[in-house]
């Protein structure tokens, strides 16, 4: 049983049970471990996975879906290498992986209009965030979620430029999730500007 609590939860905007600000403050602890103190990419994402496994920082050392995807798409092999090795040759690239939403979405957050809501509503705080904080040399965008606000993202003043895939957003969460990743790395192979 979870107990709702009357405040939204600060890191996405949805209704905060006991449960769900627990999940967001580990998944913030082991986010927050393997920050670079200079940030050269940021990688942006809609929502943050629900699986474990699929959640980058997560500490078990089994890497799927944007996880995955990701450290393909940085060079960063995971076979037979502990999950802290893996984060931190992340974190030495200059990486770091973040979300507009930092936690998954609910079971009751519908597709579509509900996401692109809540979307839009965070998005100054994470410019803010982006710009104040952060301060990468590039921001790259890795979900097709954030296809609805993509033009107020690129209108944001976030002190960087914000790499796209001709355009478009590369698009881990697609159905060819694979071609975005060799789109992606071609990208980053490219020098960050200041």
């Amino acid at each position: 049983m979870t107990n709702a609590i009357d405040l939204p939860c600060d890191g996405c905007g949805q209704a905060a049970s006991t449960e769900h600000i627990t999940q967001r403050l580990q998944r913030l602890e082991w986010t927050t471990r393997y920050r670079p103190v200079h940030i050269n990419t940021l990688v942006l994402g809609a929502f943050s996975p629900r699986d474990e496994k699929d959640f980058l920082y997560a500490p078990g050392g089994e890497f799927g879906g944007e996880a995955a995807l990701l450290l393909d798409a940085v060079g960063i092999s995971t076979t037979g290498r502990a999950a802290e090795t893996v984060h931190a040759e992340f974190q030495r690239g200059g990486f770091f992986l973040t979300h507009v939403l930092e936690c998954p979405l609910d079971g009751n957050a519908g597709a579509g209009v509900e996401t692109a809501a809540l979307l839009t509503k965070r998005l100054q705080a994470v410019a803010t965030r982006i710009r104040r904080s952060l301060k990468p040399k590039r921001v790259v965008l890795i979900s097709q979620a954030l296809a609805p606000i993509l033009k107020e993202i690129t209108g944001l003043e976030l002190g960087c430029p914000v790499v796209l895939d001709n355009g478009r957003l590369f698009e881990f969460d697609g159905p060819a999730p694979g071609n975005s990743v060799v789109r992606l790395r071609e990208a980053l192979a490219g020098p960050a500007r200041d």
